[in-house]
């Protein structure tokens, strides 16, 4: 397991390393014309937050603006959305009902922070986005995928994530780490579910990383903190590069182009 880990911050690490000094890492975020957008997912207690802050950390020490936020809430309206949604006293929700705040949340989300920063070349960083969705109300609520991609075309439309680390650990240890986490009072009205909905909400994120395979990534949420975090780190590693390659692309061929404008 450290081996991997070492191996996984090496991979990171040419990202962070290779050019020198500040002015390389501000160069690394000028090149990248257009943001990136990295989501967590995973179960309560899977450890996500925690890597969240540790990978924006990262992300920050390469030069990189970065907007953090959360699900559901991050605005005011979301966080009012957020309080009805998790709130034990709300009481039971219709699944469609809970499906549609959820996006009303993210409406609002998009619309006041995500499509901005994006727009301005900013690096967004998550806890929970749409994924979270496909989880907990498709899977778990057993709405299924078809309800859920319904509000996402017309919500979210053509802005998905870049790249969704999926923290997957087994319910029980999560709902266990929830518990015994003493910064929590009780469990929320979701984290409330009971083991089968959890492990639906499982099922449903292993699942859909198999059929996205590309944009989502399970990482093991039991091995360490630091081994995690090494493998998060190269994930988002090679995501940036890629961007930036791509960047580099895309400026050379608007140069060309616009040399045969001029000689045409």
């Amino acid at each position: 397991m450290r081996k991997n880990g070492i191996r996984n911050w090496k991979v990171a690490s040419r990202y962070y390393f290779r050019l020198p000094g500040a002015i390389g890492r501000t160069a690394v975020r000028r090149t990248m014309q257009a943001g990136v957008f990295i989501t967590f997912e995973g179960l309560d207690g899977s450890g996500k937050s925690t890597q969240l802050r540790r990978a924006v950390q990262f992300l920050r020490r390469c030069g990189h603006r970065v907007l953090v936020t959360r699900e559901p809430g991050g605005t005011r309206t979301g966080e009012r959305i957020r309080d009805i949604l998790l709130a034990s006293k709300t009481g039971t929700l219709a699944p469609m009902a809970e499906l549609a705040l959820m996006y009303a949340a993210r409406a609002q989300l998009l619309e006041e922070s995500i499509r901005p920063a994006l727009a301005r070349g900013d690096v967004v960083v998550s806890d929970r986005f749409n994924t979270a969705s496909f989880a907990y109300q498709g899977y778990g609520r057993g709405l299924g995928t078809a309800a859920v991609r319904a509000f996402d075309r017309l919500i979210c439309g053509r802005t998905q994530p870049d790249l969704t680390i999926v923290l997957d650990l087994d319910p029980e240890r999560a709902l266990g780490r929830a518990l015994g986490d003493a910064r929590r009072p009780r469990l929320d009205r979701i984290e409330a579910q009971g083991l089968a909905f959890h492990k639906r909400v499982r099922a449903g994120y292993l699942a859909l990383a198999r059929q996205a395979p590309r944009r989502l990534k399970v990482v093991r949420a039991d091995q360490s903190v630091e081994a995690l975090q090494a493998e998060i780190q190269a994930l988002m590693g090679s995501l940036l590069d890629r961007r930036e390659r791509d960047s580099k692309f895309k400026i050379q061929d608007s140069r060309f182009k616009n040399r045969g404008l001029k000689t045409a």
